[in-house]
């Protein structure tokens, strides 16, 4: 796991004062990666030559160490000398993939992942990176080819961003990094009406910052070096996969990928951790972490100081009844205003609301408290697991438009039975997937919005598979995984994603709609599938998110710092908001008006603090 940023020139060479400031630029995300650096400046014209005075390609590399810690892991990575890469993140399947790649002839000269996605690349070009099972934000110079491939994971887990510029090109890992290069500085728009409209995050190439953009998910965007020419090209997407009939057989063969998800991502030579939260997912993770690694997990839980958003019960459970060792973590929620500049720079744009600055809290006191570097997180269970409560209504409308009335009723009623999904959901919830509730009356921060841009339909719904796939490529998992990285990254450490692996993914999307929810349970597989987990949490009835009094401190403990910033508005200022109506809004809110969300106020409090850190 590391940082990196890369320059291109086309035309004229870069000089010594440029390799100066992108090596500044490389360790100005020196926390990604505090055990190593490197930069190289590489003239690839003929004669190939590594020159600081005069190149057209400059790679710079922070190494935070996993996997072969000896300096053979530094990077930049070269293979012959034509070959060269800066990689950030992790090939899982590294070991399987080498002896193929041994048995066609290539010799390895480390213990390295990096080396591996090289040599695939020597042997099967870009469509090799199929085979890669990880996470991944890359570029490959090949020199011999007089081309620059840049490449980014099938889930957005790892970030890559690039900013063109005449004759230039730059990509780094965080948007910071470039933003001191861009000729010009500029708020993107429509993005941001999109984040204040309808919440939305990550959900295509384009950033906050206008001409700033992202490397797709699935893709490989090939640069060449002589004709400028730039091709997106995709690498991998969904497929029809046959899975088996039977209930019990689907059940098993899912359980069979999910283990090997786990123990795949449990390479490492530095210690690995696993967070635990009592929910389902987590401590799916955490019993068969545990069990593959004979007993010997470290898992890490918060626990709050304010009882009402503690789950130490279901901690408790999992520990008492499993054998786990878990360190807990006490969360202070008072602390949570102090965090937010500190959360907001490290994530270079507006996030989704407090419990992104809570998890930055408990990802730095785990820091604190242990020697972990690595550590598996639950991200991705719900969007491949149709957790989410939406997931529920999305799945009955299938069900009635396919004619399965009775199957409808029957999960309605198990719901009802079970106290399940009908029993936790709000009109909080339901306003972002119901058309009607879009309508001005039934939004009323619309209202204050200057801007106007036509989005598209989030209620927007085919098919349960499709849904699903939507919320994996653009509407959750890309922003859960920003966040995720960027709270993990500001203390050094790796989070890794085991719902994440391509192949469960691709083998759920393709089970039928009957088995992911069925007699009102949600995560139906998973529950059947992890003998290991205690019946307390294998049915669990409540779906939790990380829970923070989020509410309480926008109604009350800051609503003195609110007034106080929208008083005087940057977003206003920008023409973005009116301040005066956001402000007599935010005062219906504190007056108990219950169309007016915390979530609504917090994604403005969010845009507003960005735009002050930013602009």
């Amino acid at each position: 796991m590391c940082g990196i940023f890369g320059a291109i020139s086309f035309k004229n060479f870069f000089s010594k004062d440029d390799f100066d400031i992108f090596v500044s630029l490389t360790d100005l995300v020196s926390y990604r990666g505090p055990d190593a650096f490197g930069y190289e400046a590489l003239n690839t014209k003929e004669p190939f030559v590594i020159n600081k005075e005069k190149f057209n390609v400059f790679m710079g590399h922070r190494r935070l160490s996993i996997i072969d810690l000896s300096e053979n892991g530094n990077q930049p990575f070269s293979d012959k000398n034509d070959l060269w890469i800066v990689f950030n993140g992790e090939i899982f399947n590294y070991i399987e993939l080498k002896k193929d790649l041994k048995k066609k002839g290539h010799i390895f000269k480390t213990e390295t992942d990096t080396e591996v996605i090289l040599k695939i690349y020597r042997e099967y070009g870009e469509k090799g990176f199929t085979q890669l099972n990880g996470m991944w934000a890359f570029a490959i110079v090949d020199v011999s080819n007089q081309k620059v491939v840049l490449s980014r994971d099938r889930f957005s887990i790892k970030p890559l961003y690039f900013y063109k510029y005449d004759n230039q090109l730059y990509f780094s890992s965080e948007i910071k990094q470039l933003l001191p290069i861009a000729k010009k500085k500029d708020i993107n728009m429509k993005v941001m009406f999109a984040y204040l409209k309808q919440g939305l995050l990550d959900f295509n190439h384009e950033t906050f910052f206008k001409d700033i953009y992202k490397v797709k998910p699935m893709h490989n965007v090939i640069i060449n070096l002589t004709n400028q020419e730039i091709v997106e090209k995709k690498y991998w997407d969904y497929f029809n996969e046959v899975v088996p009939d039977k209930e019990d057989e689907i059940i098993e063969q899912f359980r069979e990928i999910f283990i090997d998800s786990v123990k795949i991502r449990l390479r490492s030579d530095v210690p690995v951790g696993c967070l635990l939260s009592g929910g389902l997912d987590s401590s799916s993770l955490a019993v068969i972490a545990n069990k593959t690694l004979n007993n010997d997990i470290n898992c890490f839980s918060v626990v709050s100081d304010d009882k009402k958003y503690s789950e130490e019960k279901f901690i408790n459970i999992v520990r008492n009844k499993t054998n786990i060792k878990v360190t807990k973590l006490f969360f202070k929620n008072d602390a949570a205003w102090d965090y937010l500049d500190k959360v907001i720079w490290h994530n270079d744009e507006p996030h989704g609301g407090f419990s992104v600055v809570a998890q930055n809290q408990i990802l730095e006191l785990i820091r604190k408290n242990s020697d972990i570097k690595v550590i598996l997180s639950g991200q991705g269970g719900d969007e491949i697991l149709c957790g989410y409560r939406k997931f529920f209504f999305f799945f009955l409308m299938e069900e009635i438009k396919s004619g399965n009335v009775f199957n409808s009723f029957r999960n309605i009623i198990g719901s009802l039975i079970h106290r399940t999904v009908l029993w936790q959901s709000s009109i909080f919830e339901a306003k972002r997937y119901l058309q009607i509730l879009h309508r001005k009356n039934f939004d009323p921060l619309s209202s204050i919005l200057k801007l106007q841009y036509e989005l598209e339909p989030i209620w927007a719904f085919k098919n349960l598979k499709s849904r699903q796939c939507l919320d994996i490529d653009k509407y959750s998992v890309p922003t859960l995984a920003h966040y995720e990285d960027r709270n993990s990254m500001a203390y050094s450490l790796e989070i890794r994603l085991p719902f994440l692996d391509h192949r469960l993914v691709n083998f759920i999307l393709n089970t039928p709609s009957s088995l992911k929810i069925k007699n009102g349970w949600t995560k139906y597989i998973l529950r059947k599938s992890i003998v290991e987990l205690p019946k307390e949490i294998a049915w669990r009835r409540d779906k939790q998110g990380f829970i923070t009094p989020e509410e309480k401190w926008i109604k009350y403990d800051f609503k003195e710092e609110i007034i106080d910033l929208f008083s005087a508005s940057k977003l206003h200022d920008f023409d973005i908001i009116n301040k005066a109506q956001f402000l007599e809004k935010y005062k219906t809110f504190l007056m108990g008006n219950n169309i007016v969300s915390y979530w609504d106020v917090s994604r403005f409090l969010m845009a507003e603090l960005w735009v002050r850190k930013f602009f």
